[in-house]
Order: structure tokens, then C-alpha cells, then sequence
């Protein structure tokens, strides 16, 4: 595609194409999986921010709504009519959930949401929630990693790979930080919200209300796991999304 959208495993005649935002420090990576089990059923195509992977030394992205201009910008650009699903990950949720705000004023809604592992966005922060990261040393941010069980033990124990990994750990943090919700018209198109039963940062009622943002249908699946379960349930995940899209895409 082009510098914010690539394709794993394509699949042009899938009928329908799913636009993947990874979570905060991730990359094309941290969708490889998910993108080889849904492949024939959409095409998946996965977000790369700036300043990682083959974008690493480029400036990171400095809020969500930068995120959502770019990537929507680049798939405009890049032509297909298919239509288009979304789907993220934590941080990569909210920017979805922007994203389909966006399409939706525009007049041309996807058709499914889904959102993974991510309170809903009008929630209050909780007591207990983690400190803003620039208040955060790098011992404390990677303290913050290891609690969430979504990077690999070798990595935060080597001083060399941490110095790559968290610059752009610490931009989409501030991401999040930044993040304001503005109230808005509720979403029309479908939503699906999965979460894990044992996420430390996401409770399963905080997952649940993501319904406030929607007027369309909605459904909540609650998996085995924490905040990185997806990997634990590719098979399921996949038939979600498969049986949440409109027939006939979701049954080719």
C-alpha cells in the first residue's frame, strides 16, 4: 500500500477488507497472526505508526486523530471499493473508534467494528490507573509492560533492545494520555468488544460499556486471559469476525 498501510496476506477476493491499529508499541508484527487466521474471510490490512519496524527514525505519530487522518487519507488514495471492517487492539481501539467516527460523518460507516481489550472511551479514569508516562521512569514504564504480559521477557531484560523499543513505547502512551473524548452521535454501524476476564487495566463492565457509543447492534465477548489474550484465541476471534460482518462477506 503505502508508508501507514500494509498486507500480509492478501486476499483480493475476500469481498471485504479489514483495517487493523495495533496497540501502543506495536507494529505490522503484532497482527501477523490475526491477519493469516482471518485471511479468506476479509483481507486483513494492518496500520504501521511511524518510528518502528521499516518507519523506525521517522517522527511518531503525535495523537490519534494524526493516526486517523493518515491512514484514512492512504486507503482513499489507494483505491478498492471493497467494504471496509475495522478492528483495534488497547490503544489501537480508541483510534478505530475515531476512525469509524470519521467514516460514519463522512456518510460512508464501516460495516463492523471491533474493538479489543480497551475501556469505553466516556468511562472516567480509574482510581489506581496508571500515572501519565512523563511522570513514568523507564524502570516504571517497564514495570507497566511486564504487568500487562504483552512483550517478551528477553526484551525487557536487555538494556540494548529497551532502547529501541521504548521511544516509541513512550510516544503512543502519550497517545493515550492525550486522548480527549468528545461525546458524539452514536454509532450505527455493528460493534463487537472482546476483552479478557483478567485484564489488569480492563474490567469486563468497563468493556460492556463501550455500548453507550453505539445505536446499532452490539455484542461483548468476555475471553480466557489478560490484556494480550487475543494470540490465545485466533480461532475464535476469526469466527467472530467472520459471523459479525453482513452476509454475504462474512460467509464466502
Amino acid at each position: 500500500m503505502g508508508d501507514w498501510i500494509r498486507c500480509c496476506h492478501p486476499a483480493p477476493d475476500a469481498g471485504a477488507r479489514l483495517l487493523c491499529f495495533p496497540h501502543a508499541g506495536g507494529s505490522v508484527s503484532a497482527y501477523h497472526a490475526l491477519s493469516g487466521a482471518v485471511a479468506g474471510v476479509v483481507e486483513p490490512l494492518i496500520v504501521q505508526y511511524p518510528g518502528r519496524q521499516d518507519r523506525y527514525g521517522e517522527p511518531f505519530a503525535a495523537g490519534a486523530d494524526e493516526i486517523v487522518d493518515a491512514v484514512l487519507g492512504e486507503l482513499d488514495s489507494g483505491g478498492g471499493s471493497a467494504p471496509l471492517a475495522l478492528f483495534g487492539h488497547s490503544m489501537g481501539a480508541t483510534v478505530a473508534f475515531e476512525a469509524a467516527r470519521r467514516l460514519e460523518a463522512q456518510g460512508r460507516p464501516p460495516v463492523a467494528l471491533f474493538l479489543s481489550g480497551r475501556r469505553a472511551p466516556s468511562l472516567p479514569r480509574r482510581t489506581g490507573a496508571m500515572r501519565p508516562v512523563r511522570e513514568m521512569s523507564d524502570a516504571e514504564l517497564v514495570e507497566e509492560m511486564r504487568k500487562l504480559s504483552g512483550t517478551a521477557d528477553e526484551l525487557l531484560a536487555s538494556p540494548e533492545l529497551l532502547s529501541l523499543f521504548l521511544p516509541s513505547m513512550r510516544a503512543d502512551y502519550q497517545i493515550v494520555d492525550d486522548y480527549v473524548y468528545r461525546p458524539g452521535e452514536p454509532l450505527s454501524c455493528p460493534v463487537t468488544v472482546l476483552t479478557g476476564d483478567s485484564d489488569p487495566r480492563v474490567g469486563v463492565e468497563d468493556a460492556r460499556a463501550w455500548q453507550r457509543e453505539v445505536r446499532g447492534a452490539f455484542s461483548c465477548h468476555v475471553l480466557a486471559g489478560g490484556h494480550f489474550f487475543l494470540n490465545d484465541h485466533l480461532p475464535y476471534v476469526a469466527d467472530v469476525i467472520a459471523s459479525s460482518l453482513p452476509d454475504p462477506i462474512g460467509r464466502r
